[in-house]
C-alpha cells in the first residue's frame, strides 16, 4: 500500500512543472510588455524627424505600445510637454478670434480669400476652390444647450460659388465640417448650429480622417478640454495637395480637395497662453493617433502660408509658434472614461 501511495504522490509532477513553466512565461510576457510600454512611450514623444531617422525591427512595436501608454500618460499630464507661456494680457472672452484673423503671407493660401462672418465662428472662403482655406471659432467652457435634430447640408444662397449639397455625391469624400457642428450646437444652440451645416463651411475630407482623428480633436476641445481650461479658440484649414500627379478636385462642383487638415488650438489660464497645432494628410488611418501628428506654428505657418495670430504681441508670438509640444492637452482625471470612450464610439 505504500508502494502504491508514493506512487501517487508522483503523479502530479508532469502537472507542477507545467504550471510553473506557464508562470514563468506569463511573468516574461508581463516584464517584456511593461518593458515595451515603457521604452515604447519614451520613444513616441521624439519628434518626427527623429523618428524617421531611428527606424529599426524594433519601431513597430515601440509605437503600438508607446501609441497606446502615452494616450493615457499624456492625459494625466505625467510625460510630455505642452507649449504655455505666461502673459498678462486679459483673454479676448467670447470673441472669435483669439488674436486677430489669420492673414496671407504667400503661396500656397490663394489671394482670393473672403472672410464669411457668421456670428460666432467665421470663414476664409476661396471662390477659385470652392471649399474654405481657414475657418475660425470659438468654444466656451458650459455646454448650455443640447445637440438635438442633425439639420441637412444647405447650400450657401449669400456665396455665388457655393457647391451644392449634392455636389460631393460619388466623390469618395465625406462633407467635412471645418467649424464643428457638436462644439456650436451645444454652445449657441440651433440657429448657430445650423449655419455649420451651408456648404460654404465644407470640405472634402476622408472617412478615415473625418470619422477618427479629426472627430476626436473635435471632441477633446468640446467636450474635455473645455472643463479644465475655459474656453478654447480654435482655427482650422486645409492645405492643397503638393503632389501634382494626386492632386483632385470634385469635378461636379470643381471643388478641391486639400491633401491635409490642421487644427490650431489655443487656451489661456493663471498659468499663460497655451497652444496646440496638428497636420493630418487625407491618407490617415482611423485609428490613428493625433499626438503622433503634431506640428509646430511656425511650421505650419510655412506651408499654409498664412500668419497665425497676427495681433499677439511679439514677446509672446515668437517663443509660443516656434515650441513643438510633445502631448496633447492633459485632462482631468474625472474625463479619463470620456476619453476612452473618444477612441471606440
Amino acid at each position: 500500500m505504500s508502494a502504491k501511495k508514493a506512487k501517487t504522490r508522483k503523479s502530479p509532477q508532469p502537472a507542477s512543472k507545467t504550471r510553473r513553466l506557464a508562470r514563468i512565461a506569463a511573468v516574461a510576457a508581463a516584464t517584456l510588455a511593461i518593458g515595451l510600454c515603457a521604452v515604447g512611450d519614451w520613444y513616441v514623444h521624439h519628434p518626427s524627424d527623429w523618428l524617421a531617422d531611428h527606424k529599426s525591427m524594433l519601431t513597430a512595436p515601440l509605437e503600438y505600445f508607446g501609441d497606446r501608454t502615452a494616450f493615457l500618460t499624456d492625459a494625466f499630464g505625467w510625460t510630455g510637454h505642452d507649449a504655455v507661456y505666461e502673459t498678462d494680457d486679459p483673454a479676448p472672452e467670447g470673441q472669435v478670434f483669439f488674436a486677430g484673423a489669420p492673414r496671407r503671407t504667400g503661396a500656397p493660401a490663394p489671394t482670393d480669400i473672403t472672410i464669411l462672418k457668421r456670428g460666432e465662428f467665421a470663414i476664409g472662403w476661396s471662390p477659385s476652390l470652392k471649399r474654405p482655406v481657414w475657418a475660425a471659432y470659438h468654444v466656451p467652457r458650459d455646454a448650455r444647450f443640447d445637440v438635438g435634430k442633425r439639420p441637412g447640408f444647405t447650400k450657401d444662397r449669400s456665396v455665388a460659388s457655393s457647391p451644392a449639397p449634392a455636389s460631393y455625391a460619388g466623390s469618395r469624400y465625406d462633407r467635412g465640417h471645418m467649424v464643428p457642428n457638436h462644439a456650436i450646437a451645444t454652445r449657441f444652440g440651433p440657429e448657430e448650429q445650423r449655419k455649420t451645416f451651408l456648404m460654404t463651411n465644407i470640405a472634402p475630407q476622408s472617412p478615415a480622417l473625418n470619422r477618427g482623428p479629426w472627430r476626436e480633436m473635435e471632441l477633446r476641445i468640446a467636450d474635455l478640454w473645455t472643463a479644465k481650461y475655459g474656453e478654447i479658440w480654435v482655427i482650422v484649414g486645409a492645405l492643397p495637395n503638393t503632389d501634382s500627379s494626386a492632386h483632385e478636385v470634385i469635378a461636379a462642383a470643381k471643388v478641391d480637395v486639400p491633401g491635409h487638415y490642421y487644427m490650431v488650438a489655443v487656451a489661456q489660464t493663471a498659468d499663460g497662453v497655451r497652444a496646440l497645432a496638428v497636420l493630418m494628410p487625407q491618407t490617415i488611418g482611423r485609428w490613428d493617433f493625433p499626438a503622433r501628428k503634431i506640428v509646430t506654428i511656425e511650421e505650419l505657418e510655412r506651408m499654409s502660408g498664412l500668419d497665425f495670430f497676427p495681433e499677439m504681441p511679439t514677446f509672446l508670438q515668437r517663443p509660443l509658434k516656434a515650441d513643438r509640444p510633445t502631448r496633447l492637452w492633459p485632462i482631468r482625471f474625472r474625463d479619463l472614461l470620456k476619453l476612452i470612450l473618444l477612441r471606440f464610439t
